[in-house]
């Protein structure tokens, strides 16, 4: 599909204290498997877990500061941040989708990076240049910890940048003229 890139994630992450874990609308966080080690149900097409009052209760707790909601004006700064993130580090940004509460990226890469580390510097950056332009909020963090990060096959690709694209109440989707092109006709307008 794209010479360089051997690997494709679809990252998600949520801005601070608007998903936590134990949400009954379902979550990504580790839990408890039983007298087991903690588990992240986080396995392309497994169920996730959902609606721990318990485990949201303690969460909520825990915070240090209101929840963070992104605007408009936030959401351009992150897609500008987001590309330049990309191209510095030769990653491939097919699409990306900034909502109110969280963020979808999907990224091409080449070698087989930790996907942790995508996840890192998309937020540390975009956190940056949040605060170039905005008080850092009371939490001192725009982010949740951690994310989802979740691989994709080169037959998923055009799948994946549709879901970004579609993301219900986005403040902004930005897609890669190769993204445009891989969907033809389903590329040449946003929804």
């Amino acid at each position: 599909m794209n010479g360089h890139c051997e690997r494709y994630w679809l990252l998600t992450w949520t801005t601070y204290a608007t998903w936590m874990p134990g949400d009954e609308r379902g979550f990504v966080s580790n839990v408890w498997n039983g007298d087991g080690p903690e588990v992240r149900h986080n396995a392309v097409g497994m169920p996730h877990d959902r609606d721990m009052p318990a485990l949201k209760q303690a969460a909520v707790k825990s915070l240090h500061g209101e929840p963070v909601y992104l605007v408009r004006d936030q959401a351009t700064v992150l897609v500008t941040q987001f590309q330049e993130t990309a191209n510095h580090r030769g990653w491939n940004l097919f699409a990306t989708a900034i909502m109110r509460n969280h963020v979808h990226a999907f990224v091409g890469v080449p070698g087989d990076p930790e996907p942790g580390i995508l996840l890192r510097d998309f937020k540390s950056y975009g956190s940056r240049a949040l605060n170039k332009t905005w008080s850092k909020p009371k939490s001192v963090t725009w982010w949740t910890e951690g994310g989802s990060t979740r691989k994709k096959g080169e037959h998923q690709i055009v799948e994946t940048i549709l879901y970004v694209r579609d993301q219900a109440y986005p403040l902004e989707v930005w897609l890669s003229p190769l993204a445009i092109d891989l969907l033809g006709e389903r590329g040449r307008s946003l929804p």
